[in-house]
């Protein structure tokens, strides 16, 4: 605790920040906002989602280069939102292609269908291979793609890390 003194020495005014960030990306807000005069008060699961948290942090109101921070801190979360978009960009691609190949087999197994009810046994059998290849596919071409997608984005994600890294730095060096 601190000792209230008569001319208001002892006294903090602080001003409160809460975040709403994804978990796997928690622990760099956490390491990170000290570096901006914020102190972390705590965490608690999100209402938006499972896959969120929000963090509450405070900093004291006359923290000094307070402008030169917050402008600081701005590029910081500029480069994480990077990051969960790149992040998201590895799998998004192999989706909208994985799903396209299992609609189409869908379609085909649905003409299937409809020849085995019109007694077309042949034209089943013709339609049941497509639609069996457009199921087993999308798995295969999700996979080959999401991990080719990996390989392109990784350098840039490790960029982005390197600028927050460099940020959080120079942020680091304003608070000393």
């Amino acid at each position: 605790m601190y000792e209230i003194t008569k001319n208001g020495e002892g006294f903090i005014g602080y001003e409160y920040k809460e975040v709403a960030v994804n978990r796997d990306i928690k622990g760099v807000y956490a390491d990170a906002y000290p570096n901006f005069g914020w102190a972390l008060e705590g965490s608690s699961t999100s209402v938006i989602g499972i896959s969120t948290v929000n963090l509450k942090f405070k900093r004291d109101r006359k923290i000094r280069n307070k402008a030169e921070l917050t402008w600081l801190q701005r590029q910081f979360e500029s480069n994480v939102r990077e990051i969960e978009k790149l992040e998201q960009s590895k799998t998004m691609t192999a989706s909208i292609v994985a799903y396209t190949i299992g609609l189409v087999g869908t379609a085909f197994m649905a003409g299937s269908v409809f020849a085995v009810l019109a007694n077309m046994i042949p034209l089943c059998v013709i339609l049941a291979i497509p639609a069996f290849l457009g199921w087993v596919l999308p798995y295969i071409n999700f996979n080959k793609l999401r991990a080719k997608r990996t390989e392109a984005v990784t350098p840039l994600i490790d960029q982005q890390y390197d600028a927050i890294y460099d940020v959080c730095e120079k942020a680091h060096i304003l608070l000393a």
